[in-house]
């Protein structure tokens, strides 16, 4: 029989008690327990499982072993019972600053409550905190879980109040200060959030903090590796293949191509628990965790920054990017890395120095946010874009690329003037780049030759086509191509080649002509 789908279940007693699937992460637990450290941040995109594992690690500082029979866990340590501060910030009222101090003294109280201590009522919040780990110690050194640290902050970020945002920092700030001072009392420090805030930003008092988010070692903590789909959702896995009436092997080359891919390492790869979950429960391939979030906040900032949404597929970063998100710094590559729109898909050292080399995971994420960015940039809801998107699918498939034309020059035309972003050009190539890629057809752009970089290399079942857009005339796109010889990188492919030279004229707002040739046309 099998077990139970833990659909939007995050409280680890719900998994055994109600016999939901639970991936057992007791080991790595375990091995972050056993470093020797005793104060943690970790963090990882929505959707993830954190919240799980502070409930995993709640239980387990509660000494409450009999939930744990089977797991890996159970028998490895000496089950002793501590106070546990656990501290979700996403289920406080963070509204106004005042509310989030408010918030934060009514859930110390009720821990307080729950542990039959009693705090002074006339002290402020940071006070209250200060006094509830005091109180606690008695019972044994306290252990303080920190869920969505950073809900306050992020909330008011997305809606464009940045002063709220900045003003809940500084209550977090004042907060957080605590723990440092209460060393003495304290056993287990783990925080936990989407965003990485600088160091200065929050945590500035608790220096001793340990970020494992791109340790090796706790690379897997969250999220399903290969080995964990397997053992854990093998019978769903073949529920699916027979109705889908291919094999098993097939089916998981596209499960693994849908939902894995994402690394806080280059080295070990995860699959999405939320999207996995709605896989086998839907029994059909969707974009589940991207359409559970819509980052609009992110796809309107990404436009009004004129960032080169080309650069997002293949982006070299040095380490520091990963610090530099802040509310004064909106570092574009650090939110797309911390919200999991890009991961790092491998690591590379030249003279000691590290180079992450980050793209989009996989085809749920790379679709849909590419989707949206062509919706945000051509100013069209998410619906029209899809049928559009659709119709040229079917026009490339057919090789009908005067169809193809068309259909991108209507597109422009409907595109409102004021809409257009001062450097025309690079804005032509982010809605062509965008339309291309997610064309259905294999594409690759900017694609890189031993003298240049062709804008756009399109790729059918017998025909390949080479193709450069200018913010100028038809001719000089072609010129161009042949001059640089682009074709001669694929005269081994076996296809026929075209070439497509495209211009963009600056007063239509739009394409003008195109000149399409054979490959036998050039020089």
């Amino acid at each position: 029989m099998m077990k139970n789908l833990p659909l939007s279940i995050q409280t680890f007693r719900d998994f055994i008690d109600q016999d939901y699937i639970y991936v057992d992460k007791t080991k790595q637990i375990h091995d972050l327990f056993a470093t020797g450290g005793r104060y943690y941040f970790l963090s990882r995109p929505r959707r993830f499982g954190k919240s799980l594992l502070l409930s995993t690690m709640a239980e387990i500082f509660s000494g409450n072993k009999e939930l744990f029979k089977g797991l890996w866990i159970y028998d490895k340590i000496e089950w002793t019972k501590y106070p546990v501060i656990h501290i979700d910030l996403s289920k406080m009222d963070f509204e106004t600053p005042t509310k989030l101090k408010e918030s934060l003294k009514q859930f110390l109280n009720e821990t307080a409550v729950f542990y039959g201590v009693t705090l002074d009522e006339k002290k402020t919040y940071k006070e209250s905190f200060v006094e509830l780990i005091k109180k606690l110690s008695s019972l044994g050194r306290v252990v303080i879980l920190v869920d969505e640290y950073d809900k306050p902050i992020t909330e008011f970020l997305e809606a464009g109040k940045i002063e709220t945002a900045k003003n809940n920092r500084k209550v977090l700030k004042n907060f957080f200060g605590v723990i440092k001072g209460s060393d003495a009392f304290l056993r287990f420090v783990f925080i936990t959030g989407v965003s990485k805030f600088s160091r200065v930003s929050i945590f500035s008092d608790l220096n001793n903090l340990i970020d494992i988010t791109l340790m090796e070692n706790f690379a897997a903590l969250l999220g399903y590796t290969e080995a964990e789909l397997t053992q854990y959702f093998s019978p769903y896995m073949e529920q699916m293949a027979i109705k889908r009436g291919i094999s098993k092997s097939n089916l998981a080359e596209t499960i693994r191509k849908w939902y894995n891919g994402y690394s806080w390492d280059g080295e070990n790869f995860v699959y999405n628990p939320f999207s996995i979950l709605n896989l086998f429960n839907a029994n059909r391939f969707r974009n589940f965790w991207f359409t559970s979030g819509t980052p609009t906040f992110l796809i309107q900032l990404i436009r009004r920054n004129k960032s080169k949404i080309r650069e997002f597929e293949n982006l070299a970063v040095e380490n520091y990017t990963f610090d530099s998100y802040d509310i004064e710094n909106m570092n574009i590559e650090a939110l797309l890395f911390q919200t999991g729109y890009l991961t790092i898909k491998k690591i590379t050292t030249e003279n000691e120095e590290d180079t992450y080399h980050l793209s989009y995971p996989n085809k749920e994420v790379r679709d849909s946010f590419l989707t949206y960015l062509l919706g945000e940039f051509s100013r069209k809801d998410i619906i029209f874009s899809s049928r559009f998107l659709k119709r040229i699918d079917e026009l490339v498939k057919a090789g009908d690329i005067d169809g193809f034309i068309r259909e991108i020059k209507s597109l422009f035309a409907s595109i409102p003037s004021h809409i257009f972003i001062g450097d025309r050009e690079a804005y032509y190539h982010s809605i062509i780049y965008l339309i291309l890629k997610l064309a259905g057809a294999e594409v690759r752009c900017e694609d890189p030759t031993n003298i240049g970089r062709i804008d756009a290399v399109l790729e059918t079942g017998n025909k390949i086509y080479i193709m450069e857009f200018k913010l100028s005339s038809e001719h000089e796109a072609m010129e161009q191509i042949k001059k640089m010889k682009y074709y001669e990188k694929y005269l081994g492919s076996g296809k026929e080649i075209a070439l497509l030279g495209a211009g963009f004229d600056p007063k239509k707002r739009n394409i003008g002509n195109y000149l399409l040739e054979d490959y036998l046309n050039a020089p």
